[in-house]
Formats: structure tokens, sequence, C-alpha cells
């Protein structure tokens, strides 16, 4: 670039000595041009930059290696470690979020956009002080809601791919990790999946296969206005964030939260438990013969999060009959 900026002062010197007369628009004329070159010069370089890492010595400081979470089994034999980054990806970072009903929630995968997010597996034989890790694992794994099975022989979990969420289960003894779902399931409001108390199957939601495509806000053109009305009485409420604001929203939202509720073995063969619905809470009682279910119901609001909105809980016992609503 300087050797360019020298040659262009150079050639208006010498022209404007041969053409005194001509010197201020020569000079304009040189400076257009100049100007032009550096521009196109400018955008390649734009174009070229990609994301910069610092020195070795740097990283190390600055990316240090986490501690695990520890789980451990009550009787203190066996310990399950979890490993995370640091700092989240530039990819994970850059993935969609749609703010709704007090959900923040990526409408690809159908988990939350702030899930943060394992990365390896291990188990620890206390006795012998012997860290294993865990097998059957693929790839560039993102683990969350990890939760015991009630004989805590084994532990549940989930990985969330690029399409979505799968049902993994870990065999405590064997320290192998098996996948029992694709990814499909629906960890919208939260863990996906409830074990039975005879820890032998799992109770699972999984993404409905009448669920619609999502309204896009910036093409989409409204209907009519929304209209709020004020009755004139007196009620103290708090301001929460990312509420619903449109029928565009409503029909959003319900299209995320509707699921299927499946029962799942370790074989990965399912059943189908209950039909769709847009289920909030799934609840078994201390002694696994009860499950109380939790359903969203319409109107929507405007001015409070979904777990606000109107619900029907209903008790059912563990092969689905309905006992109380």
């Amino acid at each position: 670039m300087a050797s360019i900026i020298k040659l262009f002062f150079s050639l208006f010197v010498k022209r404007s000595y041969n053409n005194p007369k001509n010197t201020f628009l020569l000079m304009k004329k040189n400076v257009l041009i100049l100007f032009f070159v550096m521009c196109l010069f400018s955008a390649k370089a734009h174009l070229d930059l990609t994301y910069q890492t610092p020195p070795k010595e740097i990283m190390e400081l600055a990316d240090v290696k986490l501690p695990p979470i520890v789980s451990m089994t009550d009787d203190g034999k066996y310990a399950v470690l979890r490993y995370r980054n640091q700092y989240k990806s530039i990819e994970e970072l850059s993935e969609t979020e749609l703010r709704l009903g007090g959900l923040r929630i990526n409408p690809v995968t159908n988990i939350s956009s702030r899930a943060r997010y394992y990365v390896d597996l291990a188990v620890l034989d206390v006795n012998k002080g012997k860290e294993v890790k865990v097998d059957g694992l693929p790839e560039n794994v993102r683990l969350a809601n990890f939760t015991w099975s009630p004989n805590q022989s084994m532990m549940a979990f989930t990985n969330t791919t690029k399409n979505g969420v799968e049902l993994w289960i870990l065999d405590l003894k064997k320290v192998k990790a098996k996948k029992l779902t694709s990814d499909n399931l629906n960890a919208n409001l939260g863990s996906p999946f409830e074990w039975f108390q005879d820890s032998k199957f799992l109770l699972v939601k999984m993404l409905p296969n009448d669920k619609k495509s999502l309204i896009n806000e910036k093409e989409a053109v409204p209907t009519g206005p929304t209209v709020s009305v004020n009755e004139g009485q007196k009620a103290q409420n708090r301001t929460y964030q990312d509420l619903l604001k449109n029928k565009n929203d409503e029909f959003n939202f319900e299209q995320l939260v509707r699921s299927d509720i499946y029962k799942v073995d370790f074989d990965g063969k399912s059943e189908l438990w209950k039909e769709t619905d847009m289920y909030r809470g799934l609840n078994f009682s201390p002694n696994g013969e009860y499950i109380l279910v939790t359903t969203i119901d319409r109107p929507f609001s405007y001015i409070v999060p979904y777990y606000r909105f109107p619900a029907t809980t209903t008790i059912y016992n563990k092969e689905g009959k309905e006992i109380k609503k």
C-alpha cells in the first residue's frame, strides 16, 4: 500500500510540474483514484479476516480446564464426573433464539438456548480411586439434563445435535453409554423425561408428528391489532421478560411446547402413553404408582410468563388411566 501511495504522489508531482495550470484538477483526480484503490484493498482485507486466537501462553491462562461436576451415588461407591468447557463456542453463540412466554428457546433443536452443556463424562470407582472415561459417546457431544434412575444403577441424560435432542442412558457398572431415541425430544420446558420407579422405563416428551412450521415475524403480515383492556381495577403485578406480544407469538409458542408422551425402555422401544398436548410438568408420586401431569391451557397471557398461564392438573396411574382431574 505504501508503494502505491508513493507512485501516485510522484505521478502527481511530475504532471503538476509540466502543467501548472491544471494542478488543482490533477490533484482532485488522483486523490479520488487513490481513495478508490484504498477502498478495494480495505474490502479485500475484511473479506479475508477470520476469528483470531491469542498466543498459546494467553490461551493457557484464559481457557483453564475446569474441575468436573461430581454426582455421587447414595452409597458412596461411584461418582459420575461431568466435564464442561470454560466458554461457549462461536457456533453456539450464533444459534437462533426465540423469546416467547418467558422462555428462551432454540427453535431448531427444541431446547433452551441458554442451556449449559457438558462435553465429556467419566465414572469414578471411589474404593479403587480409579476414573474411567465413559465409552459409547459420539464426538462433539453436548450433554445436559442428567438424572439418576431410582435405584441409581443408571443415569439418563440428553445430547443435543444440530437437529434436536436425543435421550441417552449411562450404565454405571459397565461405564458405557447408550442412545435410546432419535433427536426428536421436546426439551423446551425443561427436562423432557422422568424415570419410572422400577428403573426400567422412562416417560419421555417427544415432538408431535403434526408440528407446523413456525411463523417468521420478519415476513408475517399482521391480521389485526393487539388490544389490551383496562377495566379500571387496581392489581399489583411484577414485570417479566420475553413475553408473548401478538397472535404470531401465540402460534409459535403453542407449536414449540406441544408434545406426545411415550414410554421408552432400555432397548429404545417406545409406546404412546399420552397424545399431543401442551405438557408443562410430569411428576411421579414417591411410590411410583401415580403421576401428576400438568398441561397448559388457553387463553395465553401477554403480561405473565407460561408458568402463570391457565393450567389443568390430572392424576394418572402408571398405566395412564385417569384417576382425578
